[in-house]
């Protein structure tokens, strides 16, 4: 199991490949859509090349990689994207091209991924949002994710200051459990009374 392709009603997530790569540049090279992304924009074809190596192919020689293309049904091209990572944080993260901003795509294949990472063990998943971008927590509320904590971090490899919001959801009916490492980690962190 490496990374099965899932289909919801309207959505199909599966690997990006080597084809993608014309609409892998369409979603990372926008400066709007790549403004709370912690990745500087796509110029180029060759960036977007180097970008599915390093990003995509790498991980799919992994055990497990949940990297997926989020693409309409009917025409299988990507339009976005969303990952749980690898490590202890199984930080839920996604993107869109901005002509589908605003349709439910993030909340559909969120939900579909969620399912999955349940399925496969999986005990929890994290996600974060800049607070300058409160449609991302949404998405994660509409998860089912619950907001735990904020906290500042200097942002790599765009440098600069970023106050973000940790959103978490138990899959295994642990309760009262807290993913602490950004709070760790952080001179900066606080719990908000609302969000």
């Amino acid at each position: 199991m490496n990374t099965p392709t899932l289909e919801t009603q309207r959505l199909l997530l599966r690997k990006f490949t080597a084809a993608d790569l014309d609409a892998l540049y369409e979603i990372f090279r926008d400066e709007e859509v790549n403004t709370f992304l912690p990745w500087l924009p796509l110029k180029s074809l060759d960036d977007a090349r180097s970008f599915y190596e390093a990003r995509y192919a790498r991980a799919y020689r992994l055990p497990c990689a949940y990297r997926y293309a989020i693409c309409l049904k009917a025409e299988n091209i990507p339009i976005g994207y969303i990952h749980v990572a690898s490590d202890d944080s199984h930080d839920l993260g996604y993107g869109l091209r901005r002509e589908f901003w605003h349709r439910g795509i993030a909340t559909e294949a969120g939900r579909a991924v969620i399912e999955q990472v349940r399925r496969d063990g999986i005990p929890y998943l994290t996600a974060t949002h800049d607070v300058r971008n409160p449609r991302s927590g949404r998405v994660m509320q509409r998860l089912g994710m619950r907001y735990q904590y904020s906290y500042e971090e200097q942002w790599q490899p765009k440098n600069r200051l970023v106050l973000f919001r940790m959103y978490q959801l138990d899959l295994d009916g642990t309760e009262g459990r807290v993913f602490r490492r950004y709070w760790e980690r952080s001179a900066v962190h606080f719990v908000e009374s609302s969000p």
